[in-house]
């Protein structure tokens, strides 16, 4: 099966998202968004759980750039998104999980889902993508927006021969992991009113939410995010050992007793705790093919780290260049 696509973004967190929507908006219409996981949204992710829903991604966002504020202010405005606390610097969340607001962000863009990209190479009009599936879709422009290590994998295929340098960049990108696990309770929670707490928690555990005091969930859904450097020494211990673990170091705000059910997620890439001053990499191939997320950070950023906002950031400036490309 061969399909004939002139823009192909691979990814579709934000940064793809906001890719395919920024070339939309500039008069590009033919795009094909293709993502490896059931959902579009990346770490905008939510799970549900038996009448309850857990956020086990990104749990909200910021804002710092009049840009984002802008596209954050028509969200508000259509109810798509709300304020969630913190008043001197306010943290907005989706109202109905954070993968719902993705699917939303997506609802017009074609997307190819469950379908990994596993070769690129260049064809003479551009270049011909290789599915795990063994289909092809040829593409005259490409826009990658996977995790750096997953992209760098794509890129460094002889038949390519991207610049060492491009390659050393995303080599420099480096990720933590984070364990979540997510727990289903009989009883509330003692966390505060709002479900979010993220100080004086024992040591390994970032933030624990409580999504039925978040909004999300008819029920009490807790989930517990772990630092990096805990999941790294936790990562050889099987699922359930390591969710007893989290209940065993969480006891005070968790009642065990209280527990229905546990999952754990573990994600592998997710924070950049090095990364790139560029908002994109441009491979300067003789087709346009270029590199972007929530890694990228546009060298005015004032957070100096990965979030949703560079994420969007990403995205839009990678579409506005590939759509000066392509004139």
């Amino acid at each position: 099966m061969s399909e004939q696509a002139p823009i192909v973004i691979i990814g579709a967190g934000l940064s793809g998202i906001m890719a395919a929507l920024t070339l939309k908006e500039k008069g590009c219409q033919n795009i094909i968004l293709v993502e490896k996981s059931r959902s579009v949204g990346g770490r905008m992710a939510t799970r549900r759980i038996e009448k309850g829903k857990v956020d086990h991604g990104a749990q909200f966002f910021t804002v710092r750039t009049k840009k984002f504020q802008a596209f954050v202010d028509e969200w508000l405005e259509k109810g798509s998104v709300k304020h969630w606390f913190g008043n001197d610097y306010q943290r907005y969340m989706s109202v109905d999980g954070m993968n719902a607001f993705a699917k939303k962000l997506a609802e017009d863009i074609s997307v190819r889902l469950q379908t990994r990209i596993t070769v690129i190479k260049k064809n003479a009009t551009g270049y011909t993508l290789t599915t795990g599936e063994g289909e092809t879709i040829d593409a005259r422009a490409v826009i990658v927006t996977a995790p750096a290590p997953q992209a760098k994998t794509l890129l460094e295929n002889n038949d390519l021969q991207v610049d060492a340098k491009v390659l050393q960049k995303l080599d420099a990108i480096v990720f933590q992991p984070c364990f979540v696990g997510l727990f289903h309770l009989q009883q509330p929670t003692n966390l505060p009113n709002n479900g979010h707490l993220d100080s004086e928690l024992p040591d390994g555990v970032l933030r624990i939410v409580d999504h039925e005091k978040k909004g999300i969930s008819e029920m009490p859904t807790i989930s517990v995010y772990m630092t990096g450097d805990w999941s790294k020494a936790h990562d050889d211990r099987s699922d359930e050992a390591i969710l007893e673990k989290i209940k065993q170091v969480t006891n005070a705000y968790l009642d065990v007793d209280s527990v229905i059910s546990s999952q754990l997620k573990k994600w592998r890439y997710a924070e950049a705790v090095q990364f790139l001053r560029e908002p994109f990499l441009n491979t300067n191939l003789e087709h346009p093919l270029l590199v972007a997320g929530d890694a990228f950070l546009h060298p005015q950023d004032i957070a100096n780290r990965t979030r949703l906002e560079s994420a969007f950031i990403s995205g839009v400036t990678v579409g506005e260049e590939l759509e000066i490309l392509l004139k």
